[in-house]
């Protein structure tokens, strides 16, 4: 999952990317042969740190894991 970075806080790109030219219909990050096409990696992931990344419009993302839930 695509979060971004913004002084207050995290905030889900759909918010800001609907009105980017970049994005896909929906309003989301364009992906184009699983990697990111709207913006260039700064930092590759690595076992502690998601991959990041800097979008056309100057927005920092980060790829992260959301952990999954387990029903009982």
């Amino acid at each position: 999952m695509l979060v971004m970075f913004l002084d207050s806080g995290p905030l889900p790109p759909r918010s800001v990317c609907q009105t980017c030219l970049l994005a896909d219909r929906a309003g989301q990050p364009r992906w184009r042969n699983g990697r990111l096409f709207c913006a260039h990696a700064t930092r590759p992931a690595n076992n502690t740190q998601p991959a990041c990344y800097e979008c056309e419009m100057g927005f920092t993302l980060a790829d992260v894991a959301v952990p999954q839930l387990e029903l009982t």
